[in-house]
Parts: structure tokens; sequence; C-alpha cells
């Protein structure tokens, strides 16, 4: 009997070679599911820049396909794009467990975003039928935000599993993660496991979350002062953690940074967070608390320039400044990248007299949310996956993720290590490679869906690192002559003092030079003028500075009575 295949695609538009941007697809010949819709935070080449979100221009050539987005959990980067993909692709559902509804709910409200998208809570009873290729079930995962989940897809062709984010905490801060539900998948068989892979390098067992209780007890135990805590938003455990503390030692808390009362508020609404309403404080009741009864729960643990710890050590915080005394603790591990956003905003708070603590060896104030290696063999052992796609993770983690497969007897063909708009084709239990197509980052500069070009990023990094000099060029041009000296100003480019005025006269003399030697030796046309100006102020501020600014020549024409400005 002939049996009608329906080959499911598997790929990914981000998440895979980084942290962040989790968006993954299921697409078969009529119905195409995504599973997460992530933003990635900028690293410090990205100036000017908010967000990095997948390019959605294959799911447009695919949108009559696009049946539901499924959301694993609450996270930024599971969540934070959903505004940007709703606007960009006619996404009729949304299912996210009970907090995630919450949070998207409220993104799509700031945004003021008009949409008719549904949005349907899960829990790990939910059995859904999405389209008429996939039953969808779920299964209750251990992770630093209540209400996470991996996911169990079925079709004709086999079953693929992807654990969302998770570590196995025998000893968590909410509900156990469903381990016999795993075993009982692995049993049944899995043809395709999609798993984290954020700690593949780590050895060991992640600490359980409530290790992390007794050295935040400490530092409230020692704190003379006030006590800033910064962690992130998303992290519900940690937060009800810190709040428990306070209470016990009696501080009133603050609540600082947009994301932060967004997240506090959803999570007391459902009964994740529990504080009193009377030890909740506003900025303004600050000078009326004693300094050993505040607590200042704050955004800002990455270093991001715009969040609240930042603007705080830097003094532009209104209603709250650093003082000796106060002790800042980053509770938190540092994202690849942002060692160094986090190494300036420490700095800074200590030059301003703060005791700061971070995460180490020492004191351990922090515990991932994602599995070591031990788990990882463990998950794998669970699920006995046929094949298997390291996903989450840079390459190196990816890479690490599969050879811990390999170790455990899974033969190397059947081991992906995959970048994003790489796809898998899974036909008949069995799975091949299959075309690639392109899968760009756009970078996101506040709500604009377009986003920013990379000649714009680029552009900004210019003015960031070298600055920007401007050359206001006074023409004639009938007669083929400057009627005043170039007058060259810098922007964000070098402070030099006095020596600054030498560099812009000097700079001045080579433009004027460079254009009377261009206006004997030909016709000249306004690009001869432009790229000669740009050549000589280039080369003369390399010399004198070892910098390459942006340089902007601006044509001031008499023959329309300097009206004409040429760019």
């Amino acid at each position: 009997m002939y049996i009608k295949r329906n080959p499911i695609l598997i790929y990914a538009l981000g998440g895979l070679g980084e942290v962040g941007k989790n968006t993954y697809c299921l697409e078969s010949d009529k119905d195409l599911i995504i599973i997460d819709a992530g933003v990635r935070f900028p690293e410090d080449d990205l100036v000017g820049v908010d967000y990095v979100i997948p390019s959605y221009n294959h799911l447009k050539d695919v949108n009559q396909k696009i049946r539901a987005l499924i959301i694993t959990h609450g996270h930024e980067d599971h969540i934070g794009a959903v505004p940007f993909l709703i606007k960009t692709v006619n996404v009729p559902i949304i299912y996210a467990p009970k907090l995630a509804c919450a949070l998207i709910r409220q993104k799509i409200e700031d945004q003021k975003i008009k949409t008719s998208v549904k949005i349907i809570e899960y829990n790990e009873t939910s059995a859904l039928k999405i389209g008429g290729t996939f039953d969808v079930s779920f299964f209750r995962v251990t992770h630093s935000i209540p209400d996470s989940y991996g996911i169990c897809v079925d079709t004709s062709e086999g079953r693929i599993v992807t654990t969302g984010d998770f570590k196995i905490d025998l000893t968590p801060v909410g509900p156990d993660i469903e381990l016999h539900k795993i075993a009982q998948m692995g049993i049944e068989g899995v043809d395709l496991l999609l798993a984290d892979s954020t700690n593949a390098e780590k050895e060991g067992w992640t600490p359980s979350e409530k290790n992390v209780l007794n050295a935040i007890n400490e530092i409230f135990d020692e704190a003379p002062g006030r006590l800033i805590i910064s962690t992130f938003s998303s992290n519900v455990s940690r937060i009800q953690q810190v709040l428990d503390c306070a209470l016990k030692h009696n501080r009133k808390c603050v609540i600082v940074g947009r994301s932060m009362v967004t997240a506090v508020e959803c999570a007391r609404k459902f009964g994740y967070i529990k504080f009193p309403d009377s030890y909740f404080k506003e900025v303004a009741d600050l000078p009326s608390l004693k300094d050993s009864e505040t607590l200042i729960l704050c955004t800002g643990s990455q270093g991001e320039a715009m969040a609240a710890l930042n603007r705080i050590a830097t003094g532009t915080f209104k209603g709250i400044r650093v003082t000796p005394g106060d002790t800042v603790v980053f509770s938190s591990s540092a994202i690849p990248g942002n060692g160094v956003s986090i190494s300036k905003v420490v700095n800074q708070l200590t030059r301003m007299g703060a005791n700061v603590i971070t995460n180490n060896i020492v004191r351990d104030i922090h515990s991932s949310g994602h599995p070591s290696r031990l788990e990882l063999k463990m998950n794998l052992k669970l699920f006995k996956p046929k094949y298997f796609m390291p996903v989450h993770g840079e390459y190196h983690m990816l890479k690490l993720h599969g050879d811990l497969a390999k170790e455990l007897g899974m033969s190397n063909e059947n081991v992906f290590i995959m970048a994003n708009g790489d796809t898998l084709i899974l036909e008949n239990h069995t799975i091949k490679e299959g075309d690639r197509f392109q899968a760009d980052d756009v970078y996101i500069d506040g709500y604009d869906i377009n986003g920013v070009s990379t000649a714009v990023i680029r552009d900004r990094k210019i003015l960031h690192d070298d600055g920007m000099v401007s050359v206001l060029v006074f023409l004639d041009s009938k007669n083929s002559c400057l009627i005043a000296p170039p007058r060259v100003n810098t922007v964000g480019f070098v402070s030099y003092g006095k020596y600054e005025d030498h560099l812009t006269r000097h700079a001045s003399m080579k433009v004027e030079e460079g254009l009377n030697e261009l206006f004997n030796s030909k016709h000249v046309t306004f690009n001869d003028i432009k790229n000669t100006v740009r050549s000589v102020v280039s080369k003369y501020y390399f010399r004198k500075t070892q910098r390459n600014p942006m340089i902007i020549p601006l044509i001031l024409d008499k023959k329309s009575n300097l009206k004409n400005v040429q760019f």
C-alpha cells in the first residue's frame, strides 16, 4: 500500500551560532509552526542598536502556511521579537504559558500594535492539533523563570522534541522538571531532539537555584547601608529570593527599570512573586527611608547603556545617586560579549564609593538556568534520540554538545551542527540535510520593524570609534576657485586641547592646497572636490592621530548665493 509522504523541514532563523534570537521552524507542504521569537541583545560594536532580530523574509515567502507561534517561556531571547514578527507576517495564534502570555500582551500593548492574533495559554496537560500536520504536547522543565516548557511535536514522518531552555534542578524554586515524561518519550521514540547548548562547556552539574539563597542572605547580613541588586528582569525566581531576604531583613524595596517593573507586576498578578504591598516603595520615598532598610532592585546587570544600573552609575537616574556605604550586587553572569560593558559599570560604581559584588568562585550569587555537561548527558540518555541537533548556543557550544552525543554512542552522521538558514528534512523517521536559505540579522533601533541597515551600523561605529570631521568649502564654481579658506570642524573625534586647534588649522591649510592644485589641473566637478577633501583630510588626520574619522565635505557655491549646499 502506497503511503503519501509529507516531509517536514526543520530550520532556525535565529539561535544557532549565537546566544539569543531563538526562532525555530517546522514546515510541511501545507503547514508551518514557529517555536519562539526572540531577540539578541547587541554587543558594544552595534552602536545605537536596541535589539537584533532575525530577518523574516523567508516567513514572508511562506506566510500562507503559518499556523501558529508556540512559546517555550517568557525570556526576552524567546519572546522579545514577538511584536516585530506579528507586524511582519500573519500569525493567527500564539500559544504560550501563563506568565509568557501576560508578558507578550504587555509588549503588544506598550507598542500600541493593532492585531487580531489570538493569545492562548497552555500548560503541561495541553494537547494541540495544529493544521493537518502537527500534534503538539508539552512537558514542564526547570529554568530561571516560572512556566518553562519543552515541546513535543508528532507528525506522520516522525517525532521532534525541543527542550527549550532548561536545567535539571532537583531542588527547584517551583515545580519539578517532568523527568517521567521525558523518559516516556525516550521509550516511545524520539526521531529528532533539539536541546539547549548554552552551558555545554561547563563541567559537572549546574547548581540549584536554592544554593544562591544562602549567598544572598549573607549579603543582606553584611551590607551596612543601601543594597542595590541588579539581575535579569525575567529571572522571576531570583527576584522572589531577593524579596524574601528583604522581608526577613526588614528592607523596603524600590523597583526601577521599565522591564523590571513590568515583570514584577505580571509575576505578582499570577502569584509567582509574593511580597507585601506596604514594603514596595517609590523612588520619591528614598529620602525618607533609612539606608539600612532600603533595597533597590533594578535592571542593568549586563552593563546595558540605557538600563537603570548604568544610569545610576553615571548619575543620570533621577532620584538615585550612589554614595559611599552602598552595596551594589550583580546577581547574574556575563552574557558573552558583555564583559567590557559590565566592567565599565563596575569601575564607575567603585569610583563613586560603592562596594560592588559580582558572581565569583568565592561567592556564588548567580545560578545559571541552563544545563551543564552532566545534565546534558542525562538529557540525551533519557530522550535517546535517533538524530540530534544542538541549539541555542555559539558555534563552539553547539559543537561540544554534539561531541557529548557522540561520546554517548550516537553516530557522527546523526548529529547535525547547523547554522541559521540550514535545513533538515524529516521523512519516514529518517533525516537528511536540505537546501540552505539566507538568514540575516535585522538591527532594531526603537520600534521600527524595517531595522537599521548594515551601512548605517558601519557609519555609527566609525562615529563611535573615530568621530566625524566636517569641512566647509566656500567656492566660486564659475571661476573655479575658493573665495575663503576651508573651515574644518570635529565632532566626537579627539580632544587634544590646544593641539586640536592646531590640527584643524593645519587640516584647513592642507585642504586649501589640495583644492588649489585640483583647480589648476583640469575641469572640476563637485565629485572631484568632495573626493579631494576626503582624501586630504583622512590622510592628514590618520598620520597625526591614527584615527579614521568620517569625513563630510560641505560645498557652498557663490554661483547660487551660497545657498546651494553640496554633500
